[in-house]
């Protein structure tokens, strides 16, 4: 997808003069009544159970929420329509899907047969409820706040947390069935094997995944209006039509009953199933994020001010991983004050960007801010927000991390053969 970035704009300050915030605000609410009956009824029945399914996928969500929150760290997504975007999600995609899905796979079992409705019902009437509904979500925000998308990947970042709303409240639902379909009364075992498959194992691949896939789509229709409204919505099409095929892929009965029998087994049925899609998206918001780190860093570049951005801090700000590298760098060389600082720099002279890149003049308040972190940095004797040279403790703590986190994957993955 050619991604062009459109100059940074304000939020509007007067959104709710616009007839679809209180359409977008009407679904909320309707929503947020459907999901509290729902766990009404949940808590009547299996109080302990529901209360721990709750907890442990509100915490899954913090780590999700806090990355991809951090994708467009250049220009950030305001706070207040990353949580509309979340309640679509989690209020009112699953309020819609919950009864079509049913709907459609008993359209299935008339028009096809049981069988078919047994075998790929949830294959093929889940992902298309569900991934519509969710895609509505990236739509309604683009409604309600047409200038804050400028980029597709801001369709990426509305995308993936409508998906991981929607995925928190439909594997709180999950985990409560699967309590009832244990039968032993209100126990918590169920809900902790439904966190580790659902959550733990299938969640870097599943609903956040696909929104962000086919909110790509919605970003690319809204910010090439040079582009002919044909192709642009043909692009937006074939962008659901591959989340769409993707969570068809991962619904689906192929290797249901895995690759043989324990946890290797298992991990190449997920990787199978989640890769394509995750190597997917990892490609186009690779290629979002380095045009966007381009034109607000050119935008930078133009000051030709070093006590508001030196050339080394150029080349670190456009990337993420030279962002993270500076602040381990600051912490080396002169303390864990030192990497708040820097990371405060950073932020302010991501905002100074963007306020470049509007029409009127920068306003005078991030010149200050940049220089007021500058200033920190300066006492502590680390002036300059670059990234120091790789040494042998990074490449250690590189591997360590790797081989924890395949540590903790294999023992989840044995816990639930």
């Amino acid at each position: 997808m050619s991604d062009p970035v459109r100059p940074g704009v304000r939020q509007p300050a007067a959104l709710t003069r616009r007839p679809a915030f209180w359409v977008v605000a009407a679904l909320l609410a309707a929503g947020a009544v459907r999901i509290a009956q729902i766990t009404g009824r949940f808590l009547d029945v299996y109080p302990l159970a529901t209360i721990t399914a709750i907890l442990l996928f509100a915490l899954l969500a913090v780590p999700f929420w806090l990355f991809v929150s951090e994708l467009d760290f250049l220009e950030r997504e305001p706070a207040s329509l990353r949580v509309v975007a979340f309640a679509w999600g989690g209020l009112v995609a699953t309020s819609v899907s919950i009864p079509g899905s049913n709907a459609l796979e008993n359209l299935i079992a008339k028009l096809g047969s049981p069988h078919l409705a047994a075998e790929w019902g949830a294959a093929l009437a889940g992902p298309t409820v569900e991934e519509i509904a969710k895609t509505l979500g990236v739509i309604a925000i683009v409604l309600i706040a047409r200038p804050q998308v400028n980029s597709v990947l801001d369709g990426v970042v509305y995308g993936a947390l409508v998906g991981l709303g929607f995925q928190i409240v439909e594997d709180v639902v999950f985990a409560v069935g699967a309590v009832s379909l244990a039968g032993g009364g209100d126990q918590i075992q169920p809900v902790v094997t439904t966190f580790l498959v659902r959550g733990f194992l299938a969640g870097v691949w599943s609903h956040t995944l696909f929104g962000a896939l086919a909110g790509a789509g919605i970003g690319y229709l809204v910010v090439n209006p040079d582009r002919t409204r044909r192709h642009r919505i043909a692009m937006a099409g074939l962008a659901l039509a591959g989340a769409w095929a993707s969570h068809v892929l991962w619904n689906s009965p192929l290797f249901r009953d895995g690759l043989g029998n324990g946890a290797l087994a298992l991990l190449a049925v997920l990787v199978f199933k989640g890769l394509p899609p995750l190597l997917l998206i990892l490609y186009l918001v690779r290629r979002a994020h380095d045009r966007e780190a381009a034109y607000y860093v050119g935008k930078l570049a133009e000051l030709r001010d070093p006590a508001l951005i030196t050339d080394g801090e150029l080349l670190v700000l456009g990337s993420g991983s030279r962002r993270a590298a500076a602040r381990r760098h600051a912490a080396a060389r002169a303390g864990r004050r030192a990497r708040s600082a820097v990371r405060r720099l950073q932020r302010a002279q991501a905002r100074l960007a963007v306020e470049l890149s509007r029409a009127t003049e920068p306003e005078v308040r991030h010149h200050a801010e940049v220089r007021k972190h500058r200033a920190v940095l300066e006492q502590l004797g680390h002036p300059e927000a670059v990234e120091g040279d790789r040494t042998w403790r990074h490449t250690v703590s590189t591997v360590g991390t790797t081989a924890v986190a395949i540590g903790v994957l294999w023992v989840a993955l044995s816990l639930i053969n």
